[in-house]
């Protein structure tokens, strides 16, 4: 049985330290989560599940108010944890780069690719089992998905990382558990 799953990656948001939970959309934001929802309006959507962020919550709310949809929120959904210390951009990417050499790689006080992949598909796994034949909208983020997304097929990595926009948008169709298929439908 065919289930799909769109993931959407979050629209543009203003990055204010320590507000990682309940920072908003950018204006930019705005308008791209309405095209978001312009896209989501005509592909039969029967479920809407979100990483418990505010900026993801809000990529898929105009979805969910024209769909008369709830959106449910798993908090194992939400975007690795990278450090307990303030990085900058140039470290950041060279970390992250070597997370995806070494799963089990860390920075001070954040959590490894390892861990964060394992609590997000024990939350996919039972979304695609409780919605089997069913089209799922998940509002999420650039790593979490990403790491998702490398569980099922390893291409995706972090030179997909360092691809993907702001908003994003991929559907995933799955034949019971297995991806067969995955389409970009973004168009930036």
């Amino acid at each position: 049985m065919k289930t799909t799953i769109y993931m959407v990656r979050h629209a543009q948001s203003p990055y204010d330290e320590g507000t990682e939970r309940t920072r908003g959309l950018t204006a930019k934001g705005m308008a791209d989560a309405e095209k978001i929802t312009e896209m989501l309006k005509g592909e039969g959507i029967d479920v809407l599940i979100s990483s418990p962020y505010r900026r993801a919550i809000l990529s898929i709310e105009g979805a969910a108010q024209y769909l008369g949809l709830e959106i449910t929120v798993f908090e194992e959904l939400r975007e690795k944890h990278f450090s307990d210390q303030m990085i900058g951009d140039e470290q950041l990417w060279l970390a992250i780069q070597e997370s995806f050499n070494d799963f089990s790689h860390t920075m001070p006080g954040g959590e490894s690719n390892a861990d964060c992949q394992f609590r997000a598909i024990s939350i996919i796994s039972a979304i695609l089992k409780a919605n089997a034949g069913k089209k799922i909208a998940i509002g999420t983020h650039g790593m979490i998905m990403t790491l998702m997304m490398n569980y099922f097929d390893s291409t995706y990595g972090f030179q997909f990382l360092r691809k993907l926009s702001k908003p994003d948008l991929y559907k995933l169709t799955f034949e019971d558990s297995e991806l067969i298929e995955v389409t970009r439908l973004w168009n930036e």
